[in-house]
């Protein structure tokens, strides 16, 4: 019993010195590099973030592409929903196209019906420009015609003389610019 008992108290010995051993170890370790062990455990973890986002984002387009071959009654819907769109796109610009040939038919049909008028009008003798102007006055919600008197232009008053030309220099009065003298200012 006795060697048994050498045994238990040699035994705390040698794990008490292994302890220390490693105590010193360690310690003296991280007071050299104890900076360099904390920043690169950081710039790990940053970086293993980083790369398992990305990871997560790869799976994540594998299992996409793998469920959309899986699934081709999907992809066919969505053709035919895209082509029903483009269907329906289409007709309203037909139906837009028609519109504006009917308007345009409708302009053409509107020119066509004046110049027979006006041919009609020159061939009675009548002024074709007062009859051109009929169909837009009766269109217009606004006086009638035999209200509004036109003004003639021999009733205003020229704003200046006929003989009158600002670029010939003359009729100015005192209002005429000369350039300045040429050379050196005079000082003194």
């Amino acid at each position: 019993m006795e060697a048994d008992g050498d045994e238990l108290s040699a035994r705390p010995a040698l794990e008490t010195e292994g302890l220390r051993f490693l105590h010193v170890t360690v310690g003296s370790l991280l007071a050299t590099y104890g900076w360099y062990i904390v920043f690169s455990c950081i710039l790990l973890y940053v970086v293993f973030q980083k790369l398992s986002a990305r990871l997560r984002a790869l799976r994540q387009r594998q299992l996409d592409r793998a469920a959309a071959a899986v699934e081709p009654d999907v992809i066919v819907k969505r053709q035919e929903a895209l082509a029903a769109a483009r269907l329906k796109m289409q007709e309203e610009l037909n139906a837009q196209v028609e519109k504006h040939k009917e308007k345009l038919r409708q302009l053409e049909e509107e020119k066509r019906r004046q110049k027979i008028e006006m041919w009609d009008s020159m061939q009675e003798g009548k002024s074709y420009k007062g009859n051109a102007r009929k169909p837009q006055e009766e269109d217009s919600p606004g006086p009638s015609a035999s209200s509004v008197i036109p003004k003639r232009k021999s009733d205003r008053k020229p704003l200046r003389g006929g003989g009158y030309n600002p670029l010939s220099g003359e009729g100015g009065g005192a209002c005429s610019w000369r350039p300045g003298r040429r050379g050196p200012s005079a000082g003194g």
